[in-house]
């Protein structure tokens, strides 16, 4: 499990209670009851050992594989702090991907930004589990909002009024 995979999961924050991570796939079931599952992988790329995104699948037990969607890790953002920062340009190799083989002091995935993938894997999955995000996702740091500045009060032009 070089992958880390659990850990990945972890910092997607899931809002799913009933999951499971087996070797590099994710397997959750969203709504209490239901048939349906969902699944999700790690997309490879034409390198072997490389990824370069994650397959979202829903699954029903019976009939197999439902629908599917690819995200691709590029297309989200996840890793363009990290490919910033060490000046890796577009069209390159490690772009926007994660390895396999990684230094032994940290995850492959080390500076990934999450978000994008976790806002498209809750918008995929409401279509087939509405509700499951509003009644168990994890409480999420509230943005800060806009607050009006403080105006200083009007004053004349020196003269003096009684």
């Amino acid at each position: 499990m070089l992958l880390q995979a659990p850990e990945f999961f972890a910092e997607l924050c899931l809002p799913f209670p009933d999951h499971t991570v087996v070797g590099n796939t994710y397997f959750a079931l969203p709504a209490t009851g239901g048939q349906l599952r969902l699944r999700i992988d790690f997309t490879g790329t034409i390198q072997a050992d490389t990824y370069g995104g994650l397959r979202v699948a829903v699954v029903h037990p019976d009939r197999g594989e439902i629908d599917a969607v690819a995200l691709s890790f590029l297309d989200h953002g996840t890793f363009h702090r990290r490919d910033e920062a060490t000046n890796t340009r577009p069209n390159t190799h490690g772009y926007g991907v994660i390895h396999k083989y990684h230094r032994p002091d940290e995850s492959p995935w080390a500076g990934a930004v999450t978000t994008g993938l976790r806002d498209a894997i809750e918008r995929y999955t409401a279509v087939w589990f509405p509700g499951a995000w509003n009644t168990s996702t994890p409480g999420r740091a509230a943005g800060r909002t806009a607050q009006p500045a403080p105006t200083a009060p009007a004053t004349r032009n020196g003269t003096r009024a009684r």
